[in-house]
Parts: C-alpha cells; structure tokens; sequence
C-alpha cells in the first residue's frame, strides 16, 4: 500500500466496489473470530502458517481478534468419551457447538472467519453462527465441499468421481479418507449433511479463478464469492542467490518427487546442479534411493521452519510441481518472498501463482517428465533474472498489507450486508 500504513485502513470510508457500495467504518471497533482446525504440526502445514499470518497482520490492522482453533495434535489426549464421539465430530462435534456458543455470548463478535473445520470443529459451527446471528466467511484452501479427500486426487490419478452426486459413494468405494471406507462413509455423509450449510455461508474467498469456479460449480452464487489469495510477511531484501534446485514438500504422489526425479534422471550427472530435497511421507524412500544414486541429489530429511528458509537461501531455484489440482502452494508464496525464482506445473494455482510474460516468477511446465526435463536447464541459467522478477510480483500481489487491505473490505462488505439484512 502506498503512503498509508494498515492502521490508518483500519478506520475510514472503504469504497468497496465490488459489492456495490461504499462503507465508513471503524475497523477497531470490529471483532473477528478465526475459526481454524489445525493440522498436525509434525507435517508442516501452509494452512496453519497462512492462519497465523492473517492473524497478526489483522491485529496489527487495528481488528480485535478471537481466535477459535482445535488442533488434531490433541486428539490423542482426549478422554475416552471424546473419542467414542470422534467418528461423528465431523458432522456435529458437540464440544466445539457449546464452546462457541459460550464465546459467541461472551464475545459478541461481528463476523465468523471460517478455514478448516475438519475433524474437531466441523461445518456446524456455520449453523452455530448464524442462530447467533454472525455471519460467516469462509476461506476455501481445497476441494472438501464435493471431494473427501480434498484433493480431487487418487491413486496417482486426478479424480472427479464424487462431482454432482449427493452421496460420495465413489469416496467410500475408493477409500478416499485416510485410507477408510468407514471413515471415508463418515467424510462423505458429512459432505452430503452439510450441502445446505456450505450453501448457507455469507461469502466464500476463493484463493484462486480455480477454486472461483469450483464453488461456482457447486452452486455458489457468483456475488458470494470473493477472489483473495494468501499472502506471508516479508522476510525482508532477499539473500544473495544460492546454487542449484530446491524441492520441499510432504512426499507424497501428489505433490511430484516422483516426476521431478523421473526428468532430473533424463539429464546427467552434474548437468544441473545441485538438487536438495526436503520433506518426509510416504516416498520418503524415493528421495533417499536417489541421493544414494547420485550426486547431485541431497536428502535433507524432514526441515522445520528455519530448517526450510536455511535451504531456500542455500538455492537459486525452488521447484513445486504438484501433479493434482493444488490450490494455492505455500512453498511457492514462500519463494517469491524470499526473491527465489519458481519452477512449477502448469495446475491448479500454480500458474495464478507464478504469472507469465516478464513478470512471471519462474516457469511452468506440463505436469509430465519430458516437458519438466526440458524446463530445468532455462531454470537454471534463467534464475538470476527471475529471482528479480519473482520478488516484484511478490511485493505487487501477495505482500501482506495488499492482502490485508482486501480482507478488511470482505469483512466490512460482510458485516454491512448482513446489518442490512437485519434490518
């Protein structure tokens, strides 16, 4: 933003054009619950860190935050009555209802900021909120309105069996959920509950056109959606340009060790580079087959977040070339921040992401390993040049006080029409 700092945006007349009218508003005044389903924190989640962030950058905006948030971490300590209700918590979850009844009273919020509600929270709390009157905006990060798994993904393949259906039988049959029928039962029962409670929230941010036109499928009026994507804080001028490629992300099919390994083999030994790999799942094998192969190839094992940014100051090339419909990759937003040039397939979010023309931050390939192969050699002689141009787009598009800026209008766009509605 120029010439203005979040504060001085947190309190004045908004002309929120989108929504067709404008607003005077006093954003301290204002008080948001973010309501969050953590993932494990021994996978790294980008979710979790995009919460985090929205979090504080909202605060430092001048909003009163309340955070509502379960964690999957704890559900090895619950008691044994919480577990025998673990399998329905999906479609009901009592404990979060009453919590956030409790908050709700207490709190008085003006609006319900919604991300993961799986498993601990679940879409209830959409329903909880508006028989308390707050209205509800949801960010979309997946595909869990239609998809179980969230990733129209499986068995290597992209998958859209369970689109139009009003029950997942697919899911079920395919055991979509963490490898359950039965849970995969539950997930795709929770999804057909919940179709009028998804069809009930106030507005949807969509992270991407893609995720757009997924809600729009579904039958999301187009004025209900809103298009935002994530953003992270500056990590401030980018290190000077390390060598060689950097893959980071949970090793599984879907994210593409396997076709990023497939073309790195198709050129020889040394060719280009070093490649470090970073990460842990189930092709934790693969990595650690090819660093035993070549020499080119480190496994670094499972990083935290210093770990990761000590490897991406250590590259001049981050690749992210997930083979499923990947919404919105940290990883990448990471990158650019960082001044890192971006080698990625051309799905999902990916090409929103890294743009193309002059501007773009790296370049995108078809998610195959002849058209990756012949994509890594321009990497590499390329990255100096895109590292500049990645950290451009990176302060244009995705810095956070551009972002923060337009949740604030959501909100107050929100709010105004659900007032509107009261009255």
């Amino acid at each position: 933003m120029a010439d203005r700092t979040l504060t001085q945006v947190s309190s004045e007349r908004l002309d929120l054009g989108e929504f067709g009218h404008t607003l005077t508003v006093a954003f301290a005044t204002v008080k948001v619950v973010v309501a969050h389903n953590r993932y494990r924190e021994a996978i790294p989640s980008g979710e979790n860190v995009i919460v985090d962030t929205e979090i504080e950058q909202l605060r430092a905006a001048g909003l009163q935050v309340v955070p509502f948030q379960r964690s999957s971490d704890s559900i090895g300590s619950l008691s044994a009555a919480r577990k025998a209700l673990l399998p329905i918590s999906p479609i009901y979850g009592a404990e979060a209802q009453q919590a956030l009844e409790r908050l709700i009273a207490v709190e008085r919020p003006d609006v319900l900021h919604l991300h993961n509600p799986y498993p601990l929270l679940s879409p209830w709390v959409i329903r909880t909120a508006h028989q308390h009157g707050v209205p509800v905006i949801q960010t979309v990060h997946n595909y869990r309105q239609v998809c179980s798994s969230g990733l129209y993904f499986r068995d290597g393949h992209n998958c859209r069996d369970c689109r139009g259906k009003l029950l997942g039988w697919p899911a079920i049959r395919n055991r979509c959920y963490r490898g359950s029928a039965a849970q995969s039962a539950i997930m795709a029962t929770t999804l057909a509950v919940h179709r009028p409670t998804w069809r009930s929230v106030d507005r949807y941010i969509a992270l991407t056109d893609k995720i757009a036109a997924h809600l729009a499928d579904y039958g999301i009026p187009a004025d209900r959606i809103v298009i935002k994507p994530n953003g992270l804080p500056d990590p401030g001028r980018p290190e000077p340009l390390g060598e060689g490629f950097l893959y980071g992300a949970r090793l599984s099919p879907e994210k593409g060790l396997g076709l990023l390994l497939d073309a790195w083999r198709r050129h020889p030994e040394g060719a280009l580079g070093p490649l470090r790999i970073a990460g842990d799942g189930e092709l934790r094998h693969l990595a650690e087959r090819a660093a035993a192969e070549r020499s080119d190839i480190t496994y670094l094992g499972p990083l935290d977040r210093a770990g990761m940014t000590a490897a991406r100051r250590a590259a001049a090339v981050v690749v992210a070339v997930p083979t499923w419909e990947d919404v919105l990759p940290t990883v990448i937003l990471e990158a650019m921040a960082a001044g890192r040039a971006v080698l990625g397939t051309a799905v999902g979010g990916v090409p929103y992401l890294i743009g193309n023309g002059p501007d773009a931050a790296g370049w995108l390939a078809a998610p195959d390993p002849a058209a990756l192969a012949a994509a890594l050699p321009a990497a590499r002689d390329g990255a100096a040049a895109a590292a500049a141009a990645s950290r451009e787009r990176y302060l244009r598009h995705f810095h956070p006080d551009v972002l923060t800026r337009r949740l604030i209008e959501v909100y107050a766009a929100t709010i105004a029409d659900a007032q509107r509605t009261e009255r």
